[in-house]
């Protein structure tokens, strides 16, 4: 009852100020497991799209979300739990298995798993390269994937902190991918690129974004170098 509370209030709100457009939502299926992956350049994406798709969607976030104390620790804990948000350490030697393996268990249960490939925001508004737990998951579990694209939520919120701005998001989904031709084949590191740069592929040409072969970690690695010998 709190979720569909939230998501009715924070959507009346979304839709009178944001006015968002979204495209292809017929493309997600309305039973059964699915993944929805896309790009990620704010922190807001997850919630613009728990609140657009129709179906709930569950997606990890970092444990310090909602392991703060006090009345704020409270109350953020409530709203990302009721947003959708499953808490996993993901900074701990076993934090990329503990995410992969809630991300089948959701599916596993016929849910609607959101998930960012690069693992972490765009430094620069570009697209990097996906990391493979998205292909590890729609092949471990046969759940399709729908690709999506956020267009314009980086000018809602502008560096990912602060609070957002009116202006005009469009969230495009795409046709739902089936990888079932590759059942059986979740340890095959070749197959599990092949997969993952197919689906970056699309998500690439629903956002329209410049494409970067490195993974964003490393960009934001280089980026926070460069700042330190310049200082």
């Amino acid at each position: 009852m709190s979720r569909f509370l939230l998501k009715a209030l924070l959507g009346l709100l979304m839709r009178v100020l944001f006015r968002p457009r979204v495209e292809g939502m017929e493309n997600i299926p309305h039973s059964g497991p699915v993944i929805l992956a896309g790009n990620h350049v704010t922190f807001i994406d997850s919630l613009f799209l728990s609140l657009i798709v129709k179906r709930p969607v569950y997606f990890i976030g970092k444990d310090e979300y909602v392991t703060g104390r006090g009345l704020k620790g409270r109350l953020m804990a409530w709203f990302f739990g009721t947003a959708g948000m499953i808490p996993v350490d993901r900074d701990g030697g076993h934090g990329g298995v503990a995410a992969l393996m809630t991300g089948k268990r959701v599916l596993d249960e016929g849910k609607v798993f959101g998930i960012y490939p690069e693992g972490t925001r765009s430094p620069d508004g570009r697209l990097y390269r996906g990391r493979t737990g998205i292909a590890r998951l729609t092949l471990m579990t046969g759940a399709p994937v729908v690709p999506f694209a956020m267009i314009g939520t980086d000018r809602v919120q502008p560096g990912g902190s602060g609070l957002p701005r009116i202006s005009p998001v469009t969230v495009r989904f795409g046709p739902a991918l089936d990888f079932t031709r590759y059942d059986g084949m979740d340890r095959d590191r070749y197959v599990l690129r092949a997969v993952t740069d197919e689906v970056m592929s699309h998500v690439m040409r629903l956002g329209g974004q410049e494409y970067v072969d490195v993974y964003a970690t490393k960009a934001k690695a280089a980026k926070a170098a460069d700042h330190g010998k310049a200082a």
